[in-house]
């Protein structure tokens, strides 16, 4: 949780490409190594010429440079390039943009296990939802509208914003995920083809065999389902199918920097928080962290030299990233992490590097790690700049598996909790109902060879014109925060003015966006008492039992922030 970009392709920013074949490069010694990609990172302050020039000395071959943010993607045999990187003057250092080592195309990671339940956990559940089983809707509604508890508790409903703002088709938000099916029936009114972007290249060693030659899909594709599920809770229309997202008349831009395996690596993740910047995007959501480490540490005693540049490096080019974005009027949105923890006091991590895996599909390096608060990141949760996301299930509790803290958490949204039941049994209808690519449904079983749904989380729509339209529960703070960006999307539509670098579209200051999106998120406590006890029952391992506490008033605590969002009093916060 991936051809070549189209030739009539936007340039990423201001770069320049200079893709040329990298030279077989020996140091000193006469040491030579396989090709390997890293992101360089310059000195503020250093040109892209001189940067350049330090990048060839020490044994690199650049192939495309951010000269506004101060990085560039480079290719080098050389066995000592990421140390004489890291001395060049100029340059701040190298990091291996990703390692290729062995990853099998079924190895999911712990925030996939969290979001879709499995066969086994959905066992005894009940058939699948039945159209014709749906409470009556009302003629305003769009037909899945009964089953979208998590609009209304945002108050995006027929009654609510879908009547007083719905957004408008001069904001665009930015989806940056595994991709957004372009073609999906209840996505596709709304999909701005123009603006989207691919900028992963699928890695056939994690994601499998490439789609299509090259192994740059389609800016309108999505191998892996997350960013479709994503991209419809922020902005599925009201066009009579299926659901209605949180805006349903923005445009919705695919900002592809997610694998068809669920990696997110550095390069591309940079890519698209600057292109966003510089396409006239108004909000990017970012439901993911940045691999290979859950937690960025500048100096962890666990980790190698190499590695601990790595991790300096992505914290800061990330930072750089996004700082560029808010200055052209993007406002960033990020889910808190899956987890169940507290990134005040994250403790051990377990399973950082995620990447490169060994032949079992598990990860090859993975250590222990005792993480410092003062000196490591959830990145990009945790970087400054971003609206960080905690999740919420049906009756307004903090989702047993969001992470909190009082320091990093900004506000919650609903994100689904199957076991947020009166029996604390496990539901599908608890979670949330997104857009599901018909592609994906068919590569992961969840329907037949007749169409009709294998699992009890999967909906099937027949449209008007006799096409399938498909949808799936899922949960997780990667749910939540496309709630969050779709009423900052609401708040640009409501308040913003005409963009004069982007003719024909609104902006407004990020800065105003998000005051009015935490302004007017709806306090709420913690619970009484803080230490809260969440009891779950599995099929598949009886009674699970976790705690989790929260501190901090009613008006900013670690469980929800600020508040929980809600759509209705943000456009009417003047």
């Amino acid at each position: 949780m991936s051809t070549a970009l189209l030739a009539t392709t936007l340039a990423v920013t201001q770069s320049s490409f200079a893709e040329t074949t990298a030279p077989t490069t020996r140091t000193a010694t006469g040491a030579t190594t396989a090709p390997t990609d890293y992101v360089v990172l310059y000195d503020v302050g250093t040109s892209d010429v001189l940067a350049r020039a330090a990048i060839a000395a020490a044994g690199g071959t650049v192939l495309s440079s951010n000269a506004e943010v101060g990085y560039a993607v480079v290719t080098s045999t050389a066995a000592d390039f990421a140390e004489k990187a890291g001395a060049a003057a100029g340059l701040v250092g190298a990091a291996a943009n990703r390692t290729i080592g062995a990853a099998p195309k079924d190895a999911v990671d712990e925030d996939d296990a969290v979001e879709r339940l499995s066969a086994a956990e959905l066992a005894g559940t009940g058939g699948n939802v039945s159209l014709k089983a749906l409470a009556a809707r009302k003629p305003t509604e769009e037909p899945l509208a009964s089953l979208q508890w998590d609009m209304r508790a945002i108050g995006a409903t027929a009654e609510g914003t879908y009547r007083t703002q719905p957004g408008s088709k001069k904001v665009s938000v930015g989806v940056i995920d595994t991709g957004v099916d372009g073609s999906h029936p209840d996505i596709a009114p709304n999909f701005d083809a123009e603006l989207s972007r691919n900028f992963v290249t699928d890695l056939p060693d994690i994601d499998g065999p490439c789609e299509v030659e090259g192994c740059v899909d389609p800016a309108d594709v999505d191998e892996g389902g997350h960013g479709t599920h994503v991209a419809s809770s922020i902005g599925s229309p009201i066009n009579g199918i299926g659901i209605a997202g949180v805006a349903p008349n923005v445009n919705l831009v695919n900002l592809r920097a997610g694998q068809d395996s669920g990696y997110f690596f550095l390069q591309p993740v940079l890519d698209a928080i600057t292109y966003a910047g510089d396409a006239g995007v108004d909000v990017i959501n970012m439901s993911f962290y940045v691999d290979p480490w859950l937690y960025n540490c500048r100096a962890n005693p666990a980790d190698s030299p190499a590695e601990q540049q790595q991790q300096r490096i992505t914290i800061e080019a990330v930072q750089r990233a996004i700082d560029y974005a808010r200055s052209k009027g993007v406002l960033p949105v990020s889910a808190s992490g899956n987890g169940a923890t507290d990134l005040g006091a994250p403790g051990v991590d377990t399973s950082s590097p995620n990447y490169p895996l060994d032949e079992e599909g598990n990860p090859a390096d993975a250590r222990e790690r005792t993480i410092d608060n003062a000196t490591c990141l959830d990145v990009p949760a945790e970087s400054n700049g971003v609206v960080t996301v905690n999740s919420t299930g049906p009756s307004g509790r903090k989702a047993y598996y969001s992470n909190y803290g009082t320091e990093q958490s900004d506000v919650a949204a609903p994100g689904g909790d199957a076991y947020d039941t009166p029996n604390g049994r496990v539901s599908p209808a608890a979670q949330v109902l997104g857009a599901y690519p018909e592609n994906v449904a068919v590569a992961e079983g969840a329907i037949d060879e007749n169409g009709e749904p294998t699992l009890p989380s999967v909906i099937r729509e027949i449209t008007e014109d006799g096409k399938s339209a498909y949808y799936q529960y899922s949960q997780g703070t990667s749910m939540a925060a496309p709630h969050a960006a779709g009423v900052a999307a609401l708040i640009v539509s409501e308040y913003g003015k005409r963009d004069p670098a982007h003719r024909g579209t609104l902006t407004l200051d990020p800065d105003v966006t998000e005051a009015i999106l935490l302004g007017t998120a709806t306090d709420t406590a913690c619970p009484v008492p803080a230490e809260f006890t969440y009891r779950r029952y599995s099929a598949t391992a009886g009674e699970l039992v976790s705690t989790a506490t929260c501190a901090g008033p009613a008006d900013d605590n670690g469980f929800y922030g600020e508040g929980v969002v809600d759509a209705q009093r943000a456009v009417s916060a003047f």
